[in-house]
């Protein structure tokens, strides 16, 4: 028995070894086997996926080739060169759609606007656009974000602090962003933001799903297809969230329908949620608004909301509590525009107050650069293409933009790249300065630029402002802070804090 473990000890420190010297580079950069390609290196650095990224890009030049397992179909061009993301996302935009890999690996999203290329992208749009563009939109978006604030979040915040308790903000922020988001897209509002802080399965499923979708980039499509097909491992997750998603869409879908049959809608000074103003048409812009594309919709525009708002307010928060310096000067920013009769106290902001704020504009900016909400962008070109780096595309391969190691390539920021310095989007005259969208990707670049950019910085800023002047936010000594493996950059392990009132 005992020949028999020191056999399999053996075995696999032997396994163990042939694994790292497959992973093993050269002069920094991802080691090209024959047969296997890159992918040992992928696995064993899938878990610090983002860092690593970072770190063989900068050697390379902002530009490299993964080269996947023979025949797999698995060669990625991964880049952070501005250069290559203007031509891809704006240059040669009609050769880089997202495609049908994409769809294939993004299939949960089904026909939406993430997903869709051609004419029904662009009618998508149009549509969303016109609907967030519109007056009506903006006011129901500032009175029910100031709302939310006011009755969801602060009492929150009083108790933990009242009581001395740790909190994960993070979780708040995925709280508040999913009931705003819930409220705007569908015109209800969950009540996930509450003392009790209620289990809520669509927000776990929506979390199991994201975290699928990024790990499908990182094995064969084979393989996961397996997976899916016997119900293991991260498909089995994935199922099991794309049901609950599913569920809870259609319950949505079929309470506005009976409201609006029975009469029962909002007041037009209230403003109309996207869902009412869809079922309200049979058909609008060559889009026909039934079930399906009402779930896809909904589902494509609840990952946008919730999901990539609440990350950038989680990391910001954490970059403003460890920079006291950052943080002294929003606060005086914020008391300078507290009319003087009022005094430094407790107090909330409107849209319209902090829509002024140049240096808190150019914080969160600084604090997106550094932890972009989607790490990744992913494109396949439909012909043979060279980009300006000189690197061949073709059909068969991926190319995948780390916007994550754009915010730390020396090349495009310079030296002090990894610092948190809002002061690099201050022009000399005061003023918030513009970087191109093509070297400040947060919120894509090109004909696909993010359609909700207002509307996340109007949430930020109102969340942020109501946080920094009323509360110190002082980070559990020891909690680890690391970026997660998934679609969306989450902290790994919460943002775990205590919480103190400002003001008596």
């Amino acid at each position: 028995m005992f020949s028999a473990l020191g056999y399999y000890e053996i075995f696999l420190a032997l396994l163990s070894f042939l694994f790292l010297y497959l992973s093993s580079t050269i002069c920094g950069l991802p080691r090209n086997w024959p047969v296997v390609g890159t992918l040992p290196s992928i696995l064993i650095n899938i878990h610090r996926i983002h860092a690593w990224c970072t770190e063989f890009l900068g050697r390379a030049g902002g530009t490299f080739l993964l080269k996947g397992p023979w025949f797999s179909n698995m060669d990625m061009l991964v880049t952070a060169d501005p250069a290559n993301v203007h031509y891809i996302m704006s240059g040669n935009f009609s050769n880089f759609p997202k495609g049908s890999h994409f769809r294939k690996i993004f299939d949960v999203l089904g026909d939406g606007i993430f997903n869709s290329d051609a004419d029904s992208w662009k009618n998508q749009r149009k549509l969303a656009l016109v609907q967030i563009a519109h007056r009506r939109f903006h006011q129901f978006l500032g009175k029910n974000t100031k709302n939310k604030v006011e009755k969801g979040l602060v009492p929150i915040l009083e108790h933990v602090s009242n009581l001395g308790l740790v909190v994960d903000l993070q979780d708040l922020f995925q709280r508040f962003t999913f009931d705003t988001t819930c409220l705007f897209v569908t015109g209800y509002d969950p009540g996930c933001l509450s003392i009790e802080l209620p289990k809520v399965p669509f927000a776990e499923a929506l979390d199991d799903a994201e975290e699928t979708l990024l790990l499908r980039h990182a094995v064969p499509e084979t393989f996961w297809k397996v997976q899916r097909w016997l119900g293991v491992g991260q498909e089995k997750k994935l199922s099991d969230a794309w049901a609950t998603l599913d569920h809870t869409i259609a319950k949505l879908i079929s309470k506005k329908r009976d409201e609006l049959n029975k009469g029962i809608q909002s007041k037009e000074e209230d403003g109309v949620d996207l869902l009412t103003s869809y079922l309200t048409e049979d058909e609008i812009m060559g889009l026909k608004c039934d079930d399906k594309f009402l779930r896809d919709t909904i589902l494509n525009f609840m990952i946008a909301g919730r999901d990539t708002t609440s990350s950038a307010v989680t990391w910001f928060l954490w970059l403003v509590s460890t920079h006291p310096a950052v943080e002294a000067k929003i606060r005086e920013e914020l008391e300078s525009i507290i009319p003087e009769q009022e005094g430094n106290k407790w107090r909330l902001f409107d849209i319209e107050d902090v829509s002024k704020l140049v240096y808190l504009h150019s914080a969160i900016c600084e604090s997106l650069r550094l932890y972009p909400s989607v790490p990744f962008q992913h494109k396949e070109p439909v012909n043979p293409d060279i980009l300006p780096s000189g690197h061949h595309v073709h059909p068969k391969m991926k190319v995948l933009f780390s916007l994550y190691a754009m915010g730390r390539m020396k090349f495009i920021w310079g030296d002090d790249c990894t610092e948190f310095k809002p002061e690099r989007w201050i022009s000399e005259r005061g003023t918030s300065k513009h970087e191109p969208s093509y070297k400040f990707l947060s919120f894509n670049a090109g004909p696909r630029t993010c359609l909700g950019k207002e509307v996340a910085f109007i949430q930020m800023k109102t969340v942020a402002a109501a946080i920094i002047h009323n509360y110190h936010v002082h980070v559990v000594e020891g909690h680890p802070i690391s970026p997660n493996v998934s679609i969306i950059l989450y902290m790994k392990h919460g943002l775990m804090v205590k919480v103190t009132k400002r003001w008596a």
